[in-house]
């Protein structure tokens, strides 16, 4: 794989370390797999597939096939943003959005205040505005996670 990932970095006229920084990895893994010492893991195939959408896989991982998909193929994957870590916690801005920070969310939901103003218009108001939790995901230090709902 090493010799094909050469002559893709030569098809794309573009250096190791400029690879590197494009998919995001450390350029020395790129040097390392090049230098055959190291096979590329699936985190770096995947970042390629991503970056590089008219690569064809099956060439750069087997051998088979030619270098690039063809152009009915090759339609670019959405890059997948992943979820940033809060502490320990990661949290995905998309489904999250409008979430008050952990803190807020375990406090007692504060009371109405109580005026002649209050009418049942703003009490269904604070009623519709309020949230309950559907899901909540651990991720642990060994790669694993557990999902709670």
């Amino acid at each position: 794989m090493n010799r094909r990932l050469q002559q893709f970095l030569a098809a794309e006229n573009i250096s190791q370390s400029q690879f590197a920084d494009e998919i995001g990895v450390a350029r020395a893994s790129i040097s390392h797999i090049l230098a055959g010492r190291n096979k590329p893991g699936f985190d770096f195939i995947e970042s390629m597939a991503r970056h590089y959408p008219a690569l064809n896989l099956e060439w750069l991982v087997l051998g088979n096939g030619k270098m690039y998909k063809t152009a009915t193929e090759a339609t670019p994957a959405p890059v997948q943003e992943y979820p940033t870590p809060v502490g320990n916690i990661f949290v995905d801005e998309e489904e999250t959005a409008g979430i008050e920070p952990a803190a807020d969310i375990l406090s007692p939901a504060p009371e109405p205040q109580t005026t002649e103003r209050n009418t049942s218009r703003s009490k269904a108001q604070f009623i519709k505005n309020q949230r309950n939790i559907s899901r909540i995901v651990i991720f642990y230090d060994d790669n694993t996670y557990q999902e709670l709902k």
